[in-house]
């Protein structure tokens, strides 16, 4: 008659894999994402140009002129954190953001949109903008995207 084999097979618990495929600054910023949910919003300005003054000179003129053009050009925008880039969001939602170069070691910086900006033009438009320097001109179209993304 067969027994049941119970054996002395212990269960061994295989540990956990880290998660391939991002880069080390893209777990940095998931990390950074957590800790802005659990932070307070009560000051999200605050917490905004405090991570610009972080940032290396050239990225940190950026992200400091487009903060004044956001909030000149769409002051209902309220200023916050969003994978621990300066973002500008309406209702909780982020409408636009600020990728500084170096945060993913890029040669240039982003100006971006969500999708809850209002931008659409029939069925193709842009959503993100490479910045390396902002003139004039560069300033006043972004001023005219932000209000339009907000209308």
């Amino acid at each position: 008659m067969p027994t049941e084999d119970n054996g002395d097979k212990k269960a061994t618990k295989k540990p956990a894999k880290a998660i391939k495929g991002f880069t080390n600054e893209e777990r940095g910023a998931m990390r950074e994402r957590v800790q802005e949910l659990k932070a307070d919003k009560a000051d999200g300005e605050s917490a905004v140009l405090a991570k610009l003054g972080e940032m290396p000179a050239p990225d940190r003129a950026l992200g400091e002129r487009l903060h004044v053009i956001i909030k000149a050009s769409a002051p209902a925008l309220s200023p916050k954190l969003w994978y621990g880039m300066p973002a500008y969001a309406r209702d909780g939602k982020v409408v636009c953001f600020f990728q500084p170069a170096h945060k993913f070691k890029t040669r240039y910086a982003t100006f971006g949109f969500n999708d809850s900006a209002n931008l659409d033009e029939g069925a193709l438009w842009p959503v993100a903008f490479a910045l390396k320097e902002l003139t004039a001109a560069e300033e006043a179209r972004i001023g005219e995207l932000v209000k339009k993304a907000v209308s």
